[in-house]
Formats: structure tokens, sequence, C-alpha cells
């Protein structure tokens, strides 16, 4: 799979929660996040699961709706088909209308676009620029046509402790449609890389994830940061379009190993995309995990 050039292997949504670390497997949530879990649920308990004894992570499922928090996704602007080149184009709006000029610097940028096709089968990952009236545009041609989910992933100015938001909106792009169906893998080959993740996911635990990273059976020892660390994780459950954004540890090595924390709150099928950065070019390597209850 070429990240320049292919748009990844997905089947929607996520209710899992990713903290990404070279060094150990914790858990990295926002104190916002955490503070505004717990005035939902109460005090959380052990293993992500409530007091109530319902899992708090649920709570954390973002990306399946146009407004949240007093903001609202404007219509996407895009190509109506395959095969032509344009612009994608959006904005975001506070709850009169009036478009959103300020964002807080967050993983290196102001906001990330990520694009999936409702079947999975297409994947994307973008930095838009905002202009002076508040519009993000960036160059756009549809290679697959389909029904596809933009989400716009920001903090806005001045809430950065309250952790980033989460919009989305559904295009339908014309075209010949080829629908697919995930299957699971824990391998990926990309421009000569071979990356495989080991570890198991169960429901309402965290569990260890550990990406390795080699080239001609040898480790790779050369990661380079990317938007602020050394992995870039974007993760979906199939089924529902939520949506998780996270990022590893700054500080850690380059490789060949990236370990993660993680934390499903049900069992299901979860499709991970990691970006990876070497040599000046960005990766993209795919896996498809199905999470488990705890016998």
């Amino acid at each position: 799979m070429n990240a320049a050039g292919k748009l990844s292997l997905f089947a929607a949504g996520v209710a899992v929660v990713f903290g990404a670390s070279f060094a150990v497997g914790a858990v990295v949530v926002p104190d916002g996040a955490v503070a505004a879990r717990e005035a939902k649920t109460g005090s959380a308990g052990h293993d992500g699961m409530a007091a109530d004894g319902e899992m708090a992570a649920a709570e954390d499922v973002r990306g399946l709706g146009v407004a949240a928090d007093g903001l609202v996704l404007s219509p996407v602007e895009a190509p109506a088909k395959t095969g032509v080149d344009g612009e994608l184009s959006l904005r975001i709006v506070d709850a009169g209308g009036a478009p959103v000029t300020g964002f807080a610097t967050s993983h290196e940028k102001q906001l990330h676009l990520i694009v999936v096709r409702a079947d999975g089968a297409e994947f994307r990952h973008v930095h838009p620029r905002m202009d002076a009236a508040g519009t993000w545009t960036v160059p756009w041609r549809w290679t697959a046509a389909g029904t596809y989910r933009v989400f716009a992933d920001f903090v806005p100015a001045g809430r950065a402790d309250a952790g980033s938001i989460t919009l989305t909106r559904t295009l339908q792009i014309g075209g010949a449609y080829a629908p697919v169906t995930p299957r699971p893998h824990a391998t990926d080959d990309v421009d000569g890389f071979h990356v495989a993740i080991d570890g198991d996911l169960t429901a309402g635990a965290t569990s260890e994830l550990t990406v390795t990273i080699t080239r001609d059976g040898k480790p790779v020892t050369a990661l380079e940061p990317y938007l602020g660390s050394f992995g870039h994780l974007v993760a979906l459950r199939e089924g529902d379009l939520g949506y998780l954004h996270v990022h590893a540890e700054t500080g850690a090595t380059s490789g060949p190993a990236i370990r993660f924390g993680a934390e499903v709150p049900t069992a299901g099928r979860y499709l991970l995309y990691l970006d990876f950065k070497i040599g000046g070019k960005v990766r993209t390597a795919d896996f498809v995990l199905d999470g488990r209850n705890a016998r």
C-alpha cells in the first residue's frame, strides 16, 4: 500500500481509547476528557469501567454528527465524481452560522481532515489551509466512487484543556463503485517496509499492542517525527463510524518498535492505520484486529 497514491482499507467506526507510547503501553487521555467523562458517569473505576459498572470508554466516541459543543461542520464542497481535479472545502461555524477562525495547534496542525469511504475501502488524512474568511481548502481528486465520511478534527482556540472536537458529514461521489469487505490482518507491506502489529484487544481492559517495522528482515531505527511524534494512529470501529485520532508520545525512540496502550469498550472489529515517516516520506500501514470480551 502506498500512502501517497492510495486510500487505505477501513470499515468505519471507533469507540476505542488509544494512547500511544514507545516506552510503555500507558493509555494517554487528555485531562479535560477525563474530567468531562467523570462528570457524566461519576468516578471511573478500573479497566475503563464506570462506578455503576458500565464502560466509561463509551463516552469517548466521537465523530458521529455534524455538531458538537456549539460548533457545526458546514456542508462540504468537493468534486462530485471521480477523475476530476478540484478542491475540497469546508468551514467550522458557531451556532449562529458565523465562521470560526480561531484554532489551537494540535499535533503541529490546526485541523486534521480524515476522509473514509463508508465500506472502508478508501482512506486519506490531509491538512487543509484556512483563509481569512475561515474556509479550509485542500486540492482534491477522487479515485473511487461511493459514500464517504469527512471528519474534521480540531481544537478551538482557548479550549485546549477540553481536548479535540471531531465533526463529520457524508458525501456521495459518482462513478464506478466496487465495494469491499475488510479482513483481519496483523501485517502490512508498504514501500518495502514490513509493518507488523502484535497483541490482543480485550473489551473493558487495557491491552498492549506493539508495532514493529523492518526492511529486508532488518529492524528499522530511522523513524522521523511526524506531526510531533514518531507514530500517528487513526482508529475506527466497524459499524458505527465513530472516530478517534491519537499520536505517540514525543521524546520516544525512533524504532523499530512502537508500543500502544489500547482500551476498547466492546468486542468487535477494529481497523487501525499507522502513519510513520522515514527518509522524509510519510507512509501508512493498516491493520484489522478483532476485539474480544474478557474470558
